[in-house]
């Protein structure tokens, strides 16, 4: 059941549409977020926006993995970037006068839609990595991996910034019309231009494929749930609230903060392979997960302690949660390296989309315990939460082969 490769010029499309998807994604984040704070939102309630988000998402990977694999990756990137203009569209026509029970399901139904596209879109780009001839070699996949993972993140911050810069200059409804205009560019250069084989398998991969998974994959799938939700607890809610009551900051100031904490993270996991080792064999960059995880381990705690004992807040959180990024991006971009060399190439779409469901579960879990422990212990609270979710993460790490089964 081989699969067609991708051809550089193919591949740079997908990866310019999914870049250009990312600016949207990130700006929307922070708009909702950013928008709804200000109109009276509750940290509990803005969690529960974005649940949907994240929990489609789980679906979405699980499911869209299997249909990129049946039908190619090129549906199921034009289908996440359509979403996303149907989502954009849909959050302008909001009214301030509707209810609050009305808007709330209103957001979180959009944000559904939008959960579905983010992962298509995600989905169909990194599958792409592994259908490239040039990342046969161990090192030249680590190479693409982490250049693509990286650059993604670090439009994700540019997003942040955007899309705080855009609240306060043209508002809510303008900000996402234009967002809606810039997709649908995108959506017609690529249209005709992608190659429909791309990443479809050449006979039908029967259903139970999307479980039947190997140890290696199950194993790295729960590790990469653990770490999402051990960044997702402070990330999501807790910190740009905090960071706007507690600190005073402005909606831009906010914005323009985890912009530039996501284009940091971004671009040390683009650098992560010169960061590492010179030998990139796959035992090197499983042992070097291992430490990084342990690593990263022993952060968020001392973050905590710090915040708890008021020492400096507003330099603990900038420091501290730097040195974090540091070590989230390279353990990050390590994870995003394994399951490419676990995954079998004959349905590498299905088995990404599983990686990646395990990964919107995570977020999931940590977006919900962002409000909720937020609400109840603080941002110190979801720290100590981190440092706990981190350790689980490590703690499996430890039960990664060192040799591909595919």
């Amino acid at each position: 059941m081989s699969q067609h490769t991708v051809q550089p010029g193919t591949y740079a499309l997908v990866t310019a549409a999914y870049w250009g998807f990312t600016i949207t994604d990130g700006a929307l984040r922070m708009l909702v977020l950013l928008h709804f704070h200000e109109l009276g939102f509750s940290p509990v309630t803005l969690a529960f926006l974005f649940l949907f988000y994240e929990f489609f998402g789980v679906l979405t990977n699980l499911f869209g993995g299997w249909i990129g694999a049946r039908y190619g990756l090129h549906r199921t990137l034009m289908s996440g970037l359509t979403l996303q203009i149907i989502t954009l569209a849909a959050l302008s026509f909001m009214q301030p006068q509707w209810s609050f029970a009305f808007s709330t399901i209103y957001v979180m139904s959009a944000q559904a839609l939008s959960g579905i596209a983010k992962d298509l879109t995600k989905m169909s780009s990194k599958s792409a990595v592994k259908l490239l001839p040039q990342t046969q070699q161990t090192g030249r996949l680590l190479h693409y991996v982490a250049l693509l993972t990286g650059s993604k993140n670090a439009l994700k911050g540019f997003g942040f910034f955007l899309g705080g810069f855009l609240l306060e200059s043209v508002g809510f409804k303008y900000s996402l019309l234009v967002m809606a205009g810039m997709l649908i560019l995108i959506v017609a250069i690529c249209t005709g231009r992608l190659d429909n084989n791309m990443g479809r398998t050449k006979e039908s991969l029967p259903f139970r494929t999307l479980f039947a998974k190997t140890s290696a994959i199950n194993t790295l799938s729960t590790a990469r749930c653990f770490l999402f939700a051990s960044r997702d607890i402070w990330f999501v809610v807790a910190l740009p609230v905090f960071l706007a009551d507690s600190l005073n900051w402005s909606f831009t100031a906010v914005g323009s903060f985890l912009a530039a904490w996501v284009i940091g993270y971004g671009a040390i996991q683009a650098l992560t392979p010169t960061l590492l080792p010179r030998s990139k064999s796959l035992a090197a960059c499983t042992g070097a997960l291992r430490s990084w995880s342990s690593l990263l381990t022993i952060i968020p705690f001392l973050i905590a302690v710090a915040l708890t004992t008021e020492f400096f807040a507003t330099l603990t959180v900038l420091v501290g949660l730097t040195l974090y990024g540091f070590a989230f991006a390279i353990n990050s971009s390590l994870h995003s390296y394994l399951i490419l060399a676990y995954a079998s190439s004959e349905q590498v779409a299905t088995d990404v989309g599983f990686y990646y469901m395990a990964n919107a579960l995570g977020r999931l879990i940590g977006t919900l315990l962002s409000g909720l422990v937020f609400l109840a212990a603080g941002l110190s609270g979801c720290l100590y939460g981190s440092c706990i979710l981190v350790l689980l993460a490590t703690l499996l790490t430890k039960a990664l082969p060192v040799e591909s089964d595919s």
